[in-house]
Order: C-alpha cells, then sequence, then structure tokens
C-alpha cells in the first residue's frame, strides 16, 4: 500500500472488509467473493477501517435473519459503506432495501459476478437498483451437456466463463478463492440449489435448482486447498446425496470421494448434508469404508413419525431411519452421526413427541439439534392448519433438547478408551473422525500435537460431546 492510500480517508479508499454469517455454503461463497474482488483491485481489510462492509447475510430462520440485520445495523455504525449479499439479500432484495435505508445497496446472486463494479458504484454514490424477489426454482439451470465446458480457474491456466444469470449462485470458483480464515480444514461445495419441496423450507425458492459441480472442478480445487496447507476438506452444498442427477449420474459422489482422498496433501475427506431418502446402500458403504473418508454421516432427519414426515413431504420413520444406522456402523462400527430436528410442527401431537424421544434414545447420535417450528414466508406449512402455540412449542424443544443433551453425552462416554485420529486445528485441541468443525464438539490433546497434523489418541475422559485423549507417543 503506497502512502497515498495511508493518508486517504476511508471513502476514499477501495477497501472491503467481508463479514461472513450462515452455513459453511456461504463461507466458500465469501472465499469466492474476496477473490474476484481481489482480482477487480479491492483491498480486503479486517482493521476496522475499510471503506466497505460486505456483510454475506443468512436467510434460513427468523433467528438468523435477525443476526444479519442486527449485523448489518452495526455495520452502519462504523461510518463505511454497508452491502448486503448473500440469501437475505436475495431473498428479500428490494423489500430488504426499502425497510434498511442503513444499507447502501442489497445485491443479488446475480451481481456476484461483477462485484467488484457493484461496489465501485456504491463507492462512488451511484444508486443501485435492488433486485426484486424471484423465485429461482423457475429459473432453469443449463443442461449438463451445455456445461461440459466448464473448469475451474487454476494457476497457469484461463480462467472458465462464468455460468449465467439465473443460477443461484455460481457455483465453483471462476477466479481462486481466496481463503479468509487459516487452519488445516476448508469446505469444498459440491453444489448449488436445492430440487426437493419440503414444506417447511424456503432454501430451494431463493437458492434455485440443483446445480452440481462437474468432478474434475471439484478436484482441482482440492488440490488447490491441499496447497494451501488443508488437511481436511468437507464437502458441503443443501444435498449432497443428490450430486451427479443433473448430470446425468446420480453415483458420481461414490466414485469421486476415493479420487478426493487420493489427493496428494489431502488427509481426510468428509461429507455434509445428506438427505436420509437418498441414502443408497453404495454411498453408504463408501462413506464407512473408503480410505481418506471420514465414516461420518450427517443425516438431515428433521422428525422420525411417519406420518409427520410425510406432512414435511419427506420419507421414511423410526424404524427406516434405525436400518440406515444399521446398515453404516455394520461397515464402521465407530461412525459418527449428528441430524437435526424440527419440533412442534403443525399436526405435531404428543405421540409424535414421543416416537421421536424413542427414535433418539435407540439412535445413538453423536450430535443432535433441536429446533422449534416457525412459519418461513412462502412455504406451504405457513398455510397449514393444526398450528401449536409458540409456549407448547418451547416446552417441546426444552424437553427433547435436555434429552438429547443426555444422550449425546452416554454416547461420547461410549467412545471411552477406544483410539482416534486426530486433526489439531489449536494447540492442544482437535477434532476426531466423529466430529465436523464447530458442531461436533472437539477433543482436548494431552501431548505432542503440532497444528495441522493428524494423531493418534486414546480416549480417558468425555465432557459433554467434548473428549479427552492421550496422544500415542508411538
Amino acid at each position: 500500500m503506497t502512502a497515498a492510500d495511508h493518508s486517504a480517508t476511508p471513502a476514499d479508499r477501495r477497501s472491503v472488509s467481508l463479514v461472513t454469517l450462515g452455513c459453511a455454503r456461504n463461507e466458500v461463497d465469501s472465499e469466492e467473493l474476496a477473490a474476484r474482488l481481489e482480482g477487480a483491485g479491492w483491498t480486503l481489510d479486517e482493521s476496522g477501517d475499510a471503506s466497505v462492509v460486505l456483510v454475506n447475510t443468512c436467510g434460513f430462520i427468523d433467528a438468523a435473519k435477525k443476526d444479519s440485520i442486527d449485523t448489518l445495523l452495526a455495520a452502519s455504525d462504523s461510518g463505511a459503506k454497508v452491502v448486503a449479499a448473500g440469501c437475505l439479500a436475495e431473498r428479500y432484495g428490494s423489500e430488504l432495501a426499502e425497510s434498511l435505508p442503513e444499507a447502501d445497496a442489497v445485491l443479488s446472486f446475480d451481481d456476484y459476478s461483477s462485484i467488484g463494479d457493484r461496489l465501485d458504484d456504491v463507492l462512488a454514490g451511484r444508486g443501485h437498483r435492488s433486485h426484486a424477489p424471484q423465485d429461482r426454482r423457475k429459473l432453469l439451470p443449463l443442461s449438463p451437456a451445455e456445461r461440459t465446458g466448464a473448469h475451474v480457474h487454476v494457476p497457469g491456466h484461463g480462467s472458465a466463463p462464468d455460468l449465467p444469470e439465473g443460477i443461484a449462485p455460481a457455483s465453483g470458483p471462476r477466479v481462486l478463492r481466496r481463503r479468509l480464515g487459516g487452519g488445516p480444514a476448508a469446505p469444498l461445495k459440491l453444489a448449488s440449489g436445492c430440487d426437493r419441496r419440503c414444506t417447511f423450507c424456503a432454501i430451494p425458492a431463493f437458492r434455485g435448482a440443483y446445480v452440481s459441480r462437474r468432478p474434475h472442478e471439484v478436484l482441482d480445487e482440492a488440490r488447490w486447498l491441499a496447497g494451501q496447507g488443508v488437511r481436511e476438506i468437507i464437502l458441503v452444498s443443501e444435498n449432497s446425496t443428490s450430486y451427479g442427477k443433473d448430470l446425468g449420474d446420480l453415483r458420481l459422489l461414490e466414485t469421486m470421494l476415493p479420487e478426493l482422498a487420493a489427493v496428494e496433501g489431502i488427509e481426510r475427506v468428509r461429507v455434509s448434508y445428506l438427505q436420509p431418502a437418498e441414502l443408497r446402500p453404495g454411498l453408504i458403504e463408501a462413506i464407512a469404508a473408503t480410505p481418506g473418508v471420514a465414516p461420518y454421516f450427517d443425516l438431515s432427519f428433521q422428525h422420525s413419525s411417519g406420518p409427520l414426515l410425510r406432512r414435511m413431504r419427506r420419507f421414511g420413520d423410526t424404524e427406516r431411519f434405525l436400518g440406515l444406522l444399521e446398515q453404516a456402523r455394520a461397515l464402521a462400527p465407530e461412525a459418527g452421526v449428528r441430524s437435526n430436528f424440527i419440533v412442534g410442527f403443525p399436526g405435531e401431537t404428543e405421540e409424535d413427541v414421543e416416537e421421536l424421544a424413542g427414535f433418539l434414545t435407540a439412535a445413538r447420535l453423536d450430535a443432535i439439534g433441536v429446533f422449534g417450528y416457525s412459519d418461513e414466508e412462502g412455504t406451504e406449512a405457513a398455510g397449514f392448519d393444526g398450528k401449536l402455540d409458540a409456549e407448547e412449542v418451547a416446552a417441546r424443544v426444552a424437553d427433547l433438547s435436555v434429552l438429547a443433551e443426555e444422550l449425546t453425552a452416554q454416547r461420547a462416554e461410549e467412545r471411552l478408551g477406544s483410539t482416534v485420529e486426530v486433526l489439531v486445528e489449536e494447540p492442544g485441541e482437535g477434532r476426531a473422525a466423529h466430529q465436523a468443525p464447530e458442531i461436533d464438539g472437539i477433543v482436548t490433546l494431552k501431548g505432542d500435537a503440532p497444528v495441522g497434523a493428524f494423531v493418534s489418541a486414546r480416549v480417558v475422559e468425555s465432557m459433554g460431546v467434548d473428549l479427552l485423549a492421550v496422544v500415542d507417543e508411538r
């Protein structure tokens, strides 16, 4: 940076601070945005003195929306220009811009390919016309044949063309990602969008139709991440079990997992966001039995009452879900399993709650998230009868959360005496194969454990879902 840059006021400098909210998919989007911005001559500045604050928002549930709004308002107090992007901005567009004048611009996914130009407009005070929200499920993606030539940009090679407008957002970097966080683990996006029509979920409307990245794109990015010091990649999407269906091969994930595990420098591959109704035997085997792939099942059960799941437009029941877990554990007895559950869905009876409690008790899950149902605009369930009052929903959430805490602590106790392979992420701390970043607990280590290394350790104590383990010095 030149002396002139240092003397300039924040409003004169093309510097941007990126704030990311929500899931790991948003983390990847932010890293792609960061790379595009640097390519357009913008400087990433986390000193608190950036001229623009770009907030990659989350719009999934009420709490996430509130967090996004609060973050935008807090950013406006800094004196910088404030720009909203991400799911909340896509979902509400002009409505958000009108109700939140503190934001200098509200951007759509379609603005990502020209993000540098959009921020230039904001910095120069040129008005930005926010998009009218649209149902992206009606914007058809390209056919597999039309996407045959797409490829990731790697150093020394030309960049692939951007996907056209209407795919939300363009999956995979057309320029290199720019890692915003350090550490030996990183998410890698398999796909964007979702074709399922769960009655409680608005995500398909603003994320669009399911679009798989081509396998060589994913593999190229895995190699690039390995070159950045990453040792574990976490495959993310709205529904990883759908990967490849729009490319004409629903078994692509099974065939790609061994290739990802074989990438030099990558020692563990983790698959997240699995849909139980689509979890075929071949994929169970690939996750449970492929060397270098974590035997870890992030299963979106949502409930276990068959009739209630049908009302959610989902499939399965207690017996079928326990059967899935039995298949996985037959191949990998120590497999990790996590899931989330919605409580208080319209029409949920006390018998449904008892059914779910029984399933949780039998399932021996490593991590459980319990969430209370709330209406989401534009979803089918928002118009359902049989709504429960907020107090009853909160009571059911509280009861099942207590049960979940007890059960996951018991599951952690079952690992006492076992040996776990731990990726050391901070001094004296890391994660075993059954633990995904930030959500599934940690392993505290005794012994020599360099950051970035994988170490074998014997579990000697459990503390809730967390473990204490002694490093094998051999």
